[in-house]
């Protein structure tokens, strides 16, 4: 099997286009890059499909470098036979070339060691060829100083039996099997736990069995989460029985006295170390899916956040509410940068209302404030009351943002380095403000992880879990485009081809010699080569350049053609773009060159259509039920509006205005069966749920969307 061969196992396309994206991705190009722009050299693959490809590429030069180690490993040991060398050259599953290889690893000294230094290997190559009845007569013969009788020497050989048994490919892999289907995961509480307050939260799985392969993610997940926290035991298991039966029907020959012996060595090997090393390697693949599943799930919840709608260019007054230490109020202006910041006390114990309300409206008109941002933790709903009853000159839209992640962001080098004056309060609000007007450009500051959109994220494998999250900024950041003039650096990190210290340079050339007029002043930042720029020149936009094709996604290598366009149609470049009427006259098939085709001057076409950065929807102002100030003002049957704030593989949660959000289960998202919950909700979608159970000592709400 070559690589094309493994990657088609997966990705279904023809051999050309994988054998033209592997060129692509070998010369560097980006995924962003090679998906929009050489669409027609790989099929228009799409960015999930390349990304698939680049994977599994990869997979497969560690399988072969996994093999030729192996290889390698047993040939210096003298034991590889022409047959296992090409059972190993022609398998590509690790699990199956690490079996093969078990027989000639490097381990600790085992009970079969012991019993092949004391000379008992030719007795228990007897017993395997089950020739032979006397086998107690056949044992005494191998009665030594180190073996003083028979019951001693058939052991010996039982253990170096058992070790065979368990070295066997064909057996783990059928056992395997046989535990993916069948295995049945149990957990028991630890009883020294039972009554710590912190393990009540997994008192489902105090005792707790189902079938492993029904097992939902997120279940497993918690039960790993409280073995890993001492609350429970956790066993995964088939019937003995049912393994010990086959492992008998694949070794015992006949009835000869040599069964019995065979019978005890293969209890043995399953108990002591089939069973434990299957038993664990069930559980791990388990999780592994569980893993992806979660993964899956926080990816999808970061992109459509990251996606959000923006409200745009606009002059913001943003608060992060509190109580006792007040409330931390900042200006900005439609670059996001700070005006003006103050501390006002509206709520207990102070109850500075008026004198707040003052400030806020002198606030509002010095700095020609055209929305309100309140980050929605603590004192949240109170804030926004506040707000609410404060007489405007003019009409002033109030919106509610998570807040989820402000703190790390305002304690982070990255929000120093912006606000070195100013201490972590004021960087919060900053961020809180900064959210309304553009999510994507702020939430990239952030470590995806501590935004607060996903399941267990703490349990998951972490590289996979960074490399994955990784992935969606990339492509969130790519799909819009942005602002060459505008970006921070920790927005320019992301754009195809540039990458962190690229980014600096970038910001750094910027301060110096002002704003860029054009896309080919990139070529005069330092360390930014003709790769870097191919890759990440159509990604960002420059407003008011001199060319107007800068500020589109038309690649700076297509500028020749969309001119000749313009000059076929008698109108100049200005005049074609965005008029619709004219571009409607341009065929295609007139302007295809080696490099861009077909699909590639149907996306120039479209995107002359709608130049600039990619548009996302407008922000929505959203109101919350005023009768719902605390958990207590909660009925059984109350319908109430809600955002939802959350997307886990088991429902959705959903922001009704209070500090709890509640829990919308999959099963009650809408009526009928629903296999996934994005089918149905996104994250920030305004919803109307029905209150079905409110239980105020643990703090849950259950809610519905079947009304």
């Amino acid at each position: 099997m070559n690589e094309i061969q493994f990657i088609k196992s997966v990705v279904t396309t023809a051999d050309k286009n994988i054998e033209a994206t592997l060129k692509l991705l070998s010369e560097d190009c980006t995924i962003p890059f090679i998906s929009r722009y050489r669409k027609d050299q790989t099929g228009n693959l799409d960015e999930v499909q390349i990304e698939q490809i680049f994977k599994l590429n990869k997979q497969f030069d560690e399988i072969v470098k996994r093999k030729e180690s192996i290889l390698k490993s047993i040939e210096e040991q003298g034991q590889l036979s022409a047959e296992l060398k090409l059972k190993i050259v022609n398998s590509f599953d690790l699990q199956e070339i690490e079996d093969y290889y078990l027989p000639y690893k490097k381990k600790k000294k085992t009970k079969a060691d012991v019993a092949r230094e004391k000379g008992l290997e030719p007795l228990a190559k007897i017993i395997m060829a089950q020739n032979s009845d006397d086998i107690e007569f056949i044992a005494s013969n191998y009665l030594n100083d180190k073996v003083v009788n028979e019951d001693e020497a058939l052991q010996g050989a039982r253990d170096i039996i058992a070790e065979w048994i368990n070295e066997n490919s064909f057996i783990r892999k059928s056992l395997r099997r046989l535990f993916q289907r069948k295995a049945i995961v149990s957990t028991k509480v630890v009883k020294s736990k039972k009554d710590d307050e912190a393990a009540q939260k997994f008192n489902q799985y105090f005792e707790w069995a189902e079938p492993l392969s029904k097992t939902p993610s997120h279940r497993l997940l918690a039960m790993l989460r409280a073995e890993a926290e001492g609350f429970v035991k956790m066993n995964v298991e088939i019937e003995p029985e049912e393994a010990l039966e086959f492992i008998e029907n694949n070794t015992i020959k006949n009835n000869k006295e040599t069964a019995h012996q065979l019978k005890l060595a293969i209890k043995d090997s399953y108990k002591r170390l089939l069973e434990p090393a299957i038993s664990n390697e069930t559980l791990q693949e388990f999780k592994t899916k569980a893993d992806a599943k979660a993964i899956d799930v926080f990816a999808q919840n970061l992109g459509q956040l990251l996606l959000a709608p923006p409200l745009g260019e606009k002059q913001i007054l943003a608060i992060d509410p509190g109580y006792r230490s007040g409330c931390k109020v900042v200006c900005l202006d439609e670059k996001g940068d700070l005006l003006y910041n103050e501390t006002i006390y509206p709520h207990p114990p102070q109850n500075e209302n008026a004198m707040a309300m003052k400030k806020i409206r002198s606030m509002v008109n010095a700095y020609n404030i055209e929305a309100i941002s309140i980050g929605n933790g603590t004192a949240s709903r109170e804030t926004e009351f506040f707000i609410k009853k404060i007489a405007f000159d003019k009409p002033i839209q109030v919106f509610v943002v998570s807040e989820a992640g402000a703190s790390v962001y305002s304690a982070s080098k990255i929000a120093r380095d912006e606000f070195p004056n100013y201490d972590v309060t004021v960087r919060g609000s900053v961020s809180i403000g900064r959210r309304l007007s553009d999510p994507l450009a702020e939430l990239v500051k952030i470590d995806a992880k501590s935004i607060g959109v996903g399941q267990y994220q703490h349990d998951v494998d972490q590289t996979k879990l960074k490399e994955e999250l990784d992935t969606v900024v990339v492509r969130c950041v790519n799909s819009v485009g942005v602002n060459l003039n505008t970006a921070s650096k920790s927005l320019l990190s992301y754009v195809s081809g540039i990458g962190e210290k690229m980014a600096e340079n970038i910001v750094n050339f910027r301060s110096e010699n002002g704003p860029f007029e054009d896309r080919k002043q990139l070529k005069k930042v330092p360390r930014l080569g003709e790769k870097a720029y191919q890759q990440a020149a159509a990604f960002i936009r420059i407003q008011n350049g001199k060319n107007p094709l800068d500020n589109s996604a038309v690649h700076p290598e297509a500028y020749s053609i969309v001119e000749k366009m313009a000059k076929d149609l008698k109108i100049s470049l200005t005049d074609l773009i965005g008029n619709k009427e004219k571009i409607s006259l341009i065929k295609p098939e007139n302007y295809t060159n080696q490099t861009i085709g077909i699909l590639g001057i149907k996306d120039i076409l479209k995107e002359l259509e709608k130049p600039g950065l990619d548009p996302i929807k407008s922000a929505k102002v959203f109101e919350f039920d005023p009768n719902v100030k605390k958990m207590s003002d909660l009925r059984t049957g109350m319908i109430l509006p809600g955002i939802v704030n959350n997307i886990t593989a088991f429902g959705c949660f959903v922001d009704i205005g209070l500090k709890e959000s509640g829990l919308v289960h999959i099963s009650q998202l809408k009526a009928g069966f629903v296999s996934d919950v994005n089918e149905v909700v996104k994250l920030h979608q305004h919803v109307q749920v029905k209150v079905v159970e409110v239980d105020e000592v643990r703090k849950r709400i259950q809610l519905t969307m079947v009304l």
